[in-house]
């Protein structure tokens, strides 16, 4: 299997799940957060990070630009503007808004992974802006942004069940 066929289907996978898991949220549940610990996303705000988990982070790898702030080295910045607290965090307004987003992100990745071709996937090394000793083949980072827009497939799953929706194993893994 070469890295563009693995990254494709397992992002394809991981997008179509967490529209699935999105279109069950209720515009209304969008400010519930979890009552207990700290530094929690609203659920507005996990469906807005969802939306650009993959394939705007995807692009950051294949083209260099992160949409960094003109003079501003990643690197350099303080770790809370790096990542900011949850309450800073930006949410959608809607549902229909972040599916609608996290459709355009499917077609970024899509963009991306095809200009990047296998031959970079395979040969070109890098690290990310938040963590400049972290260098590893494209194919390796790119595959590392499906396991991020996973890990917060995850995470809406148990904000679901939290919220007290029927959902069980099959919607984190079939949509």
């Amino acid at each position: 299997m070469t890295w563009t066929e693995l990254v494709s289907a397992s992002a394809e996978d991981a997008y179509r799940v967490t529209d699935g898991l999105m279109s069950l949220v209720s515009d209304r549940d969008l400010d519930w957060k979890p009552q207990t610990g700290t530094n929690w996303m609203t659920t507005g705000q996990l469906l807005m990070h969802l939306t650009n988990a993959c394939g705007f982070c995807c692009q950051g790898f294949v083209t260099g630009d992160w949409g960094m702030p003109e003079g501003k080295d990643a690197a350099e910045m303080p770790e809370d503007e790096m990542l900011p607290p949850a309450e800073k965090l930006p949410r959608v307004a809607s549902v229909a808004e972040a599916r609608r987003l996290l459709a355009a992100d499917r077609e970024i990745m899509r963009r991306m992974l095809a200009e990047a071709g296998e031959e970079r996937l395979e040969n070109e090394r890098s690290a990310p802006p938040w963590e400049p000793g972290m260098e590893r083949r494209l194919g390796e980072h790119l595959l590392d942004m499906v396991m991020h827009l996973n890990q917060h497939k995850g995470q809406l799953f148990y904000y679901l069940k939290l919220q007290g929706k029927n959902v069980n194993t099959m919607h984190l893994w079939r949509g």
